[in-house]
């Protein structure tokens, strides 16, 4: 599936009512199994989802790394659903508390965005020296939005990148934002680089759950 489509809206201006065609953004849900065994639904766009999936995954502390993934398989179960089946090794106990347990942080509405634990947000704390010039960040950060097709041609989606150096970078797009961390980080890591050594940028507020992603992530620097 695309994820742009057209639909027609009803715009209201200078007391007009104006009927024009808009394009605007897909969402599906995703419904991902491990070993067998679904552990999660979310709701994401229909775009990146092997590395939203990845990147979700090594968040939640349930997978460790990419070489631990043996199979990745993605199936349309129809054009609203979608469904991936992993086989990997995993945390078999952070899996199990996925849907019981973990701090319940801010996410869009009164969903559950994450199930990331207190415990385990605080084992991944960093004491690192990495560093950047505030030129740097201005410059990225000013380049940040033309960089982001789905924005530019919608207006309707949050993003984020992640940059590695003047010549790498990945970006996630979605109308969830703490997915867009997780599009963004699982493309790094399937390129096969360290986040450890690199700053990430998103659009709009710093939620809870977008720091703790950072945290899991190692991501030193964290900019909105």
């Amino acid at each position: 599936m695309e994820p742009i489509f057209t639909t027609q809206v009803t715009k209201i201006k200078n007391n007009k009512k104006i009927i024009t065609d808009d394009r605007v953004i897909h969402e599906i849900k995703l419904d991902i199994s491990i070993n067998g065994k679904q552990i999660v639904s979310m709701m994401a766009t229909p775009k990146d989802l092997k590395e939203l999936s990845i990147g979700y995954l090594i968040s939640e502390d349930i997978i460790e790394k990419v070489s631990d993934i043996t199979k990745f398989e993605i199936t349309d179960i129809d054009t609203k659903i979608y469904k991936v089946d992993i086989e990997a090794t995993i945390n078999e106990a952070k899996s199990n508390k996925l849907n019981t347990q973990g701090v319940i942080v801010s996410g869009c509405g009164r969903g559950e965005s994450t199930h990331i634990s207190l415990k385990s947000i605080e084992a991944k704390v960093m004491q690192d020296d990495f560093q950047i010039d505030a030129k740097l960040l201005f410059k990225e950060m000013g380049e940040f939005y033309t960089q982001c097709p789905l924005y530019e041609q919608t207006g309707c989606v949050h993003t984020a990148k992640i940059y590695i150096d003047d010549a790498t970078y990945f970006i996630g797009e979605d109308i969830a934002q703490h997915n867009t961390i997780d599009k963004a980080v699982g493309k790094a890591l399937l390129a096969g680089h360290d986040v450890s050594r690199a700053f990430l940028m998103v659009s709009g507020r710093l939620s809870s759950e977008m720091v703790a992603k950072a945290v899991m992530h190692q991501i030193p620097i964290l900019a909105s």
